[in-house]
């Protein structure tokens, strides 16, 4: 059982500093990136006009050159009919952040591992850690066993055991016990009483 447990957390810690790692590395990468030329564009949207389809243009260029003129390339019309094509044409100037988006696909990375790990923890680690805690039998309780006896009348005993534990585990298995009971009592109330509780 040690090695179990000592095996879980070796994982976990190995997780978690690969995890580091490649945030770490990533970071190093994004500091030395300055803006490349893909953060910056000028995009036109220009409908169809004569014998030419819509087509959407875009080059890396600056804001003050962000125009038809220079952005659609090879022009599709030639000679005074260049005027009347690019003034149908829609240009913008786009900006984004590559370093933003980059910290942020971390961020959601990170937090996706973490919850990974506590999943792994909550299927794997936890129900050991009952078992040696509480002992299984204790845990279980049989339908037979609800008749006319309280509902999970060993919960308490097992819980006042483990008040002495002050950690959240124990917190949340006694918030969750007392749900259970009173769930239990409201059901023997409604469908063997039919009396509803206020």
């Amino acid at each position: 059982m040690a090695t179990l447990w000592g095996g879980f957390l070796r994982l976990g810690s190995l997780l978690s500093l690969s995890c580091l790692a490649l945030s770490v590395l990533l970071l190093v990468q994004l500091s030395d990136a300055a803006k490349n030329f893909e953060d910056v564009r000028c995009k036109c949207i220009c409908p169809p006009y004569k014998d030419n389809s819509g087509h959407i243009y875009n080059k890396n260029i600056s804001q003050k050159d962000c125009d038809c003129l220079h952005v659609v390339d090879p022009m599709p019309v030639r000679g005074p009919d260049v005027e009347a094509y690019c003034l149908r044409c829609e240009c913008k100037y786009e900006e984004r952040s590559s370093v933003t988006i980059k910290v942020t696909i971390i961020i959601y990375l990170s937090i996706l591992g973490l919850l990974l790990l506590y999943m792994v923890y909550l299927t794997l680690v936890e129900p050991i850690l009952k078992r040696r805690l509480f002992g299984h039998s204790q845990l279980i309780q049989s339908d037979d066993d609800v008749g006319d006896h309280q509902p999970f009348a060993n919960a308490h005993d097992v819980l006042a055991r483990s008040r002495g534990r002050a950690n959240v585990l124990n917190k949340v298995e006694y918030a969750q016990q007392r749900w259970k009971l009173q769930v239990q009592e409201q059901r023997k109330s409604v469908f063997d009483r039919h009396v509803v509780l206020s």
